[in-house]
């Protein structure tokens, strides 16, 4: 396929645009996403801050309370300002951008202010973010065996 094709693809590919609100224009870094999250009583929509830096999700106390998450393990986390704190861990089934799956999630504490999304998710659905137009895009699927035989036909 010529890369004139492949552009063509990403272009056309499905993706979910993003709202960022109280944002004065698109450099402001800050993007969200609706999601529907599920545990063993119920399901729940959250709107999740993207966020590119965390490897796993968090949920508010009150949402992972009322879908009946328990924690599963405890895991240590390094802050952006240094500091480790120990939070517990579940696993969820999530649903965004006409995508579902399982990830780890982090089970946050009554003074966590919001949902965030991390990579873990989104990568477990298949996901990758575009920050610079703020948007969700099916990740492309590379299969090893593949990539061998690519490395190998180039070199």
């Amino acid at each position: 396929m010529s890369p004139k094709h492949r552009r063509a693809d990403r272009l056309t590919a499905p993706h979910i645009i993003l709202t960022f609100p109280g944002a004065r224009s698109p450099e402001v870094g800050i993007s969200y996403v609706e999601g529907t999250v599920q545990g063993p009583s119920g399901e729940e929509r959250v709107r999740f801050l993207i966020d590119s830096g965390a490897m796993y999700s968090l949920l508010p106390h009150a949402v992972w309370q009322r879908i009946g998450l328990t924690a599963t393990r405890d895991e240590r986390f390094s802050l952006a300002d240094g500091t480790s704190i120990s939070r517990p861990v579940s696993e969820c089934h999530f649903a965004l951008a006409q995508r579902h799956g399982h990830a780890p999630v982090i089970l946050g504490d009554p003074d966590d202010p919001e949902a965030l999304l991390g990579v873990v998710t989104l990568e477990n659905l298949g996901l990758v973010f575009d920050p610079f137009h703020r948007t969700l895009h099916p990740m492309r699927m590379i299969l090893m065996k593949m990539m061998r035989e690519m490395l190998k036909s180039r070199g």
